[in-house]
């Protein structure tokens, strides 16, 4: 979305069909996961630096709040899950500024879950240190049961 206002427009049109096509898995006694970079940091815990970026594609007021409907419609972040409202914990770093040496990032690559998954969730993880060196992003993990809670 930041490269240009076309491409900002053609994000926003993209995340309401993945909301709509992302109700289909929500009633599933199967467990299902949504789980990638959605370019979105969802709250102010969720970025560095709130107040500068309000402006800036990935925290824009309109895509948090399309990240309230997600979660609203079923589905669990499940880094939130695990780690409350705290600051972070980060999954992405600008290459600028010593920025990732700083964690002064945002957490923008989620695992979400439908109730059958959350219901077999154990635990969540970002792997700042000794993680993917050849990316800008932390790997973020989650383990879950064989069986529901």
């Amino acid at each position: 979305g930041s490269s240009s206002p076309e491409r900002q427009h053609y994000k926003d049109i993209w995340l309401e069909d993945m909301l709509v096509w992302s109700q289909s898995f929500l009633a599933d006694s199967k467990p299902s996961l949504l789980c990638g970079d959605l370019n979105i940091a969802h709250t102010e815990n969720d970025i560095w630096n709130p107040s500068g970026n309000r402006r800036t594609s990935g925290f824009l007021d309109h895509e948090r709040e399309w990240f309230d409907r997600l979660l609203q419609s079923g589905w669990k972040d499940l880094v939130r899950v695990q780690f409350g409202g705290i600051k972070g914990p980060y999954s992405w770093w600008s290459n600028r500024g010593r920025a990732r040496e700083l964690d002064r990032g945002w957490r923008i690559d989620y695992i979400l879950a439908n109730p059958a998954a959350a219901d077999r969730f154990v635990r969540a993880e970002v792997i700042r240190e000794g993680g993917l060196r050849i990316s800008d992003h932390a790997p973020v993990i989650a383990d879950f049961s064989d069986h529901g809670h």
